[in-house]
């Protein structure tokens, strides 16, 4: 059924994130396919540096990321996978830096500067996004993080064929809220929405999982 890999864009590995990816994970390998999760802040890298060696004709690195660092390894295996899902919190209305960053080095390489719009990825392929967010929905529209959403969409579907994003709103962001300075918040309504929601969100992590991972690799258009 093919290889399904998840990228964390969050600092935390048992958190909020990192929990909807390895649903996400779990319901991949349900429908027979194998996988493996990526820990970003694990890794040392750069984001794109602009040299261009990607764009340049006839060169050897040519809709190849020329760096070589931590990334360099993810970003063939990646290259090979049959799905990919992306998770990462919510910073200052965006993804995380590091996430941005492996944004950049996953997508400038097979951007083409044509009047087409063309891609370099060899084939058509299912992705996802998960994204979690201390705000509400409300807090989310205000932000206008569905600008951000459409837009990540956009290049994903772009380059890689298809995507899909899961927004997992309200989170709880301590697991003690009386040791932060965090007033505007009630934690037993975190706690609650935690117990009760959150289960509910990790189904629909299993689903997309499942749902990408059937989809797989597509026909090229």
């Amino acid at each position: 059924m093919g290889r399904v890999i998840a990228i964390n864009g969050s600092p935390r590995k048992t958190w909020n994130t990192a929990t909807l990816l390895e649903n996400a994970l779990k319901g991949a390998e349900s429908a027979g396919a194998k996988t493996e999760l990526v820990h970003l802040y694990d890794l040392e890298y750069k984001g794109c540096t602009s040299c261009f060696a990607c764009k340049l004709k006839d060169g050897k690195s040519y809709g190849i990321c020329a760096m070589n660092d931590d990334l360099t390894p993810i970003l063939e295996r990646m290259a090979e996978a049959d799905a990919f899902i992306l998770g990462s919190p919510v910073y200052l209305g965006t993804a995380t830096g590091e996430m941005r960053s492996f944004l950049e080095r996953l997508v400038f390489p097979y951007l083409v500067y044509d009047r087409e719009h063309s891609s370099l990825f060899p084939k058509k392929i299912s992705t996802a996004f998960i994204y979690t967010m201390g705000a509400d929905e409300k807090g989310a529209k205000e932000m206008g993080f569905d600008v951000q959403i459409r837009l990540t969409e956009l290049v994903l579907k772009w380059i890689f064929g298809a995507s899909e994003t899961l927004l997992v709103t309200d989170t709880l962001q301590f697991d003690d809220y009386a040791k932060y300075v965090s007033s505007a918040v009630d934690p037993a309504e975190k706690a609650q929405r935690h117990r009760e929601v959150f289960p509910e969100d990790c189904r629909k992590a299993h689903d997309l999982g499942m749902r990408i991972a059937q989809a797989g690799r597509q026909p090229s258009l």
